[in-house]
């Protein structure tokens, strides 16, 4: 019975964006949602084709970025581009990164992260694995990294095995004269939607020893969405709020979390001679399920530092089906409110009851077509049999690099928001099996951990009869 709704949800997924020069206004496209509701990135501008998968270039994913002007970029080719220990940093503003217009399997890069450090950016469909490179202590990249950017979206993709964060919002903390500069001047109005956060990589190349964390949001980073995406193993940080941080996290669900699942931390030491802030966070309709590797006292949100906060809504179970503590920590100085202390404009939150089941379908790069990689931690997941690896070697490595999948882009395939669904192929036909097997385990292991809750509640009354 799982497999039709799968399905439907792999044909009517309306992810692949794209968008035709000269719009005479901006389209209202679906990842326009909250406080990022207006960034159009690069829609209007040129159409930029990436025609190589070489690191720079003529043709390459770097050439494109470098240029300067509103632009799509839009790929001619598929498969892995390897940085080979680099970075890519998006420095221009005004660019849409649309990778659901490759042809199969995708862009996939690897060895290397992507940096984020202007304004109005749209990054969907491309899939960032860093992994540890074969490099020793002091390789550290993150996935996707935001340093003092603005009106930025990340929607769709897929980060995994960084060493750092998968998927980070940042910038300096106290940078100009008032709060409000600070504010100003580190990442704000940010949006990250409908993504993969998973394995980050744990006993690695991190100098501090075990790093694996899924996402920051750094001091002061404010007007931030974490919205309808899927966390898992990840040890720690899915997401983690620093001092003063304010947004909302939405309808996400987070699988085998190690010592933290969700927090907010303001470090003192990191805050001396500063005022400190207030954080607001809003954390509504998420679904938290602990794996084999988490900690059986974390709680939904650990909390240290003046916070105003509101939960609503969350569903969080352990292993043996007893429901996860919803705060702990350091409250002396914690608010929690009935009502939202910040919310994105217009955004409604879906009910946590019917999220997984709408929501695995539909997150990660190109879910019509979604990668080996993705498929394993999509059905790991749902499934509970998902674990934290040290290296991307400990599940599979990285996928092959090779010849490109060539095919031209055609702008008659995609619409003003680059909206285009394809045929279902033997990949989505594949998916949907793993999809509805993983989904009916899930769904037996539901029913488990229930029965044993109900007998333990029958044995406590037998006891006291």
């Amino acid at each position: 019975m799982l497999a039709v709704p799968v399905l439907a949800l792999l044909l009517l997924v309306s992810t692949p964006q794209a968008v035709r020069a000269g719009l005479d206004e901006p389209p209202s496209c679906d990842y326009q949602i909250g406080w990022t509701a207006h960034v159009t990135g690069g829609l209007g501008g040129a159409v930029i084709p990436v025609t190589t998968l070489a690191a720079s270039g003529a043709g390459s994913l770097r050439e494109a970025l470098e240029t300067p002007g509103r632009r799509v970029v839009v790929f001619e080719v598929g498969g892995v581009i390897d940085l080979a220990l680099d970075s890519l940093a998006i420095t221009e503003p005004h660019v849409t990164i649309a990778g659901q217009t490759a042809p199969s399997p995708g862009i996939t890069i690897i060895r290397g992260q992507l940096g984020i450090f202007t304004h109005d950016v749209v990054v969907q469909h491309v899939a960032v694995r860093p992994g540890d490179a074969g490099q020793g202590v002091g390789w550290e990249p993150d996935g996707i990294s935001l340093g003092s950017a603005h009106d930025v979206v990340v929607d769709h993709c897929s980060v995994s095995w960084a060493v750092d964060e998968n998927l980070t919002a940042s910038g300096p903390r106290f940078e100009g004269a008032t709060p409000d500069d600070w504010r100003a001047n580190t990442s704000h109005r940010v949006t990250f939607s409908n993504n993969i956060v998973a394995e980050a990589l744990s006993n690695s190349t991190h100098s501090k020893g075990e790093h694996s964390k899924g996402s920051l949001i750094h001091d002061n980073v404010t007007e931030v969405l974490v919205y309808r995406s899927l966390y898992t193993s990840n040890v720690d940080r899915n997401p983690m709020f620093k001092g003063g941080a304010r947004g909302a996290i939405v309808n996400n669900y987070l699988v085998n979390p190690g010592i933290i699942a969700m927090s907010y931390i303001l470090v003192e030491d990191e805050w001396m001679g500063m005022t400190r802030q207030l954080g607001r966070a809003s954390i509504v309709g998420n679904v938290l399920e602990h794996g084999v590797d988490s900690n059986a006292a974390s709680p939904l949100l650990f909390a240290v530092g003046p916070l105003e906060v509101h939960l609503s809504d969350n569903l969080a179970t352990k292993l043996s089906g007893a429901e996860v503590t919803p705060i702990a920590g350091l409250l002396t100085e914690v608010d929690q409110l009935g009502t939202p202390p910040v919310w994105p404009p217009g955004l409604i939150a879906g009910l946590a009851a019917d999220l997984v089941a709408g929501l695995v379908g539909d997150v990660g790069a190109r879910p019509w077509d979604r990668s080996p990689i993705d498929a394993r931690i999509v059905a790991e997941a749902i499934a509970g049999t998902t674990g934290h690896v040290d290296s991307q070697d400990d599940v599979g490595g990285y996928p092959p690099v090779g010849p490109p999948t060539v095919a031209a882009f055609d702008p008659d395939d995609w619409d003003e928001c680059f909206v285009f669904v394809p045929e279902p192929g033997r990949e989505a036909a594949s998916a949907v099996a793993l999809l509805a097997m993983a989904l009916l385990a899930r769904a037996r292991r539901q029913a488990d951990r229930s029965a044993r809750r109900g007998d333990r509640e029958w044995n406590r009354s037998s006891s006291r009869a």
